[in-house]
């Protein structure tokens, strides 16, 4: 079995078993307080015989992107099972039913939006991604038809992930997919203060 955690946007997880069947999903669409629900979430939907952990990485806020990652790390380390990080926009892409090129679109914040171009499935049956995620302006034209998300399922998060393990591919690498440098910055070296 797969479980599945997702912060990029509201708080979501799922455990799919190996037929890729959803065995227990829970979420949250708030795009907020993800440190409050995730543990009970978890606790809904967590049972024995998890062998893989798929973390959800994004593009999303900071913060909300490290409650997830760190939660899906965290149960993985706990039981001694890998991690598998996977592009968030994969998840949408895959429940999409879309024929010929499409854009999954997510809210950004500051006016700004995050797009991912896919077009069908590739032969592992994984989303096939012909434009990597960019940050655009809000208001921007988008080529093609365009799927805005403001959520998205973890167990289609799994699903992704169960076809990447299958095929023997990694979609991610282990950092989040962050599109812009967060706000905090280190500190400059200290003033001097004369006497």
């Amino acid at each position: 079995m797969i479980l599945a955690v997702d912060t990029s946007l509201g708080t979501t997880v799922a455990v799919n078993d190996s037929d890729g069947r959803t065995v227990a999903e829970a979420s949250t669409p708030d795009p907020l307080g993800h440190a409050e629900v995730i543990g009970d979430l978890l606790v809904q939907v967590a049972r024995p015989g998890i062998t893989h952990v798929v973390a959800g990485m994004g593009p999303g806020p900071f913060t909300g992107l490290r409650i997830g990652i760190a939660a899906a790390r965290a149960f993985a380390l706990g039981r001694g099972i890998p991690l598998v990080p996977i592009p968030s926009h994969f998840a949408i892409a895959l429940d999409a039913e879309a024929a010929g090129p499409f854009a999954v679109v997510t809210d950004a914040r500051r006016r700004e939006i995050a797009v991912s171009v896919f077009d069908g499935l590739d032969a592992d049956g994984i989303p096939n991604l012909i434009r990597p995620t960019r940050l655009e302006k809000r208001g921007v034209e988008i080529d093609g038809p365009a799927l805005e998300a403001t959520e998205l399922s973890a167990a289609a998060l799994a699903r992704v992930g169960a076809r990447a393990l299958a095929a023997g591919r990694t979609l991610a690498d282990a950092e989040p997919l962050y599109l812009r440098s967060p706000d905090v910055v280190q500190p400059g070296a200290p003033k001097r203060v004369g006497s």
